[in-house]
């Protein structure tokens, strides 16, 4: 049987190199959907591996689709950062280190089926396929779950070959200049978070030190249009800062100490009544590939399993920082 009749799957997908790094496997051979299945709990749709012996995975031209009632996105669309392939070795594929049941067990997803795609807040919401009406061997329809809103699920549509073709090029719901600004006024005039407060108290190396983390969060939002920290240049500054002022104040403290209280910084901050200085959001692998990053340079370093800038690392943030 053919899937996605007059359907131009060819010109579907609009990879680079992100999307070969951490999306596009090889096509799936027939042992390896058995095994995924076997392993997942759940039938695929033949759609969805029709499309996919296609190309394994990818990040595809359009990537939003109309909602009816208004998510933790937008009042009337989702978006998606990619579609997962079905294999194990790309981190975004369904058994991969950010495949469906990572989803569901670390971040508490519900178990209603697999999740196919990730969206652009970092896995505060999921596009999952959902069996709880077809059961494992049905045709699940396509859903948004949404975490910012109590995992609140949302129907997009009937099955996978529907939510492929429904999908939109954001030029639909371009609003980025409204954001671009909104995002501007936030790093500029909102409160730091406590715990953000808490650890710029007198530091004297770095006068101004508030100005300067403003002024370089409006760099970001100004080169990328929104505030999100990744792996580009301002970004590492950021997460260099954060943890110099950590450890600075706090004094002895593991990796996964500051790993679990990261979010309370600037990347996940919510207080009730108040524009809070914050991302909104963050995919955890980037921290942990900036602390990976730090140690093998030799610029954080373990002593009985606490960690610390060594003085060189120190020297040299003080020195960007007073640049800025």
């Amino acid at each position: 049987m053919t899937y996605f009749n007059n359907f131009d799957y060819e010109d579907f997908w609009d990879d680079g190199e992100y999307a070969q790094k951490n999306y596009i496997s090889d096509p799936p051979t027939n042992e390896m959907i058995i095994k995924i299945e076997s392993d997942l709990g759940y039938k695929l749709p033949k759609s969805y591996i029709w499309l996919m012996e296609k190309q394994n995975g990818g990040i595809p031209k359009n990537t939003c689709f109309p909602t009816t009632t208004p998510t933790s996105w937008a009042e009337n669309h989702i978006a998606i950062s990619g579609i997962f392939g079905i294999g194990y070795e790309k981190n975004y594929s369904l058994g991969g280190e950010f495949g469906s049941e990572f989803w569901i067990e670390m971040w508490d997803y519900p178990d209603i089926g697999i999740a196919i795609s990730d969206c652009p807040s970092a896995g505060h919401d999921m596009i999952f396929l959902d069996y709880r009406e077809s059961g494992p061997n049905g045709e699940p329809c396509v859903v948004h779950v949404d975490q910012e809103d109590d995992y609140k699920i949302t129907w997009l549509a009937k099955d996978f070959e529907s939510f492929i073709k429904g999908l939109v090029n954001d030029d639909v719901y371009d609003n980025s200049e409204e954001e671009k600004e909104a995002d501007l006024q936030m790093v500029k005039n909102s409160t730091f978070s406590t715990a953000l407060l808490k650890i710029i108290n007198n530091v004297d190396e770095i006068p101004d030190l508030e100005l300067k983390i403003r002024n370089i969060s409006a760099d970001i939002v100004k080169e990328k249009g929104y505030f999100s920290l990744h792996d580009d240049e301002k970004s590492l500054l950021l997460y260099d800062l954060q943890f110099w002022l950590y450890i600075r104040h706090y004094k002895n403290i593991t990796a996964e100490q500051y790993l679990k209280e990261y979010p309370n910084l600037i990347a996940l901050v919510e207080r009730e009544g108040e524009q809070i200085f914050t991302c909104g959001g963050y995919a955890p692998s980037f921290v942990n590939d900036w602390l990976v990053q730090r140690i093998e340079e030799h610029k954080i370093v373990k002593v009985k399993e606490l960690i610390q800038f060594t003085d060189s690392a120190v020297s040299s943030l003080i020195k960007r920082m007073n640049e800025v």
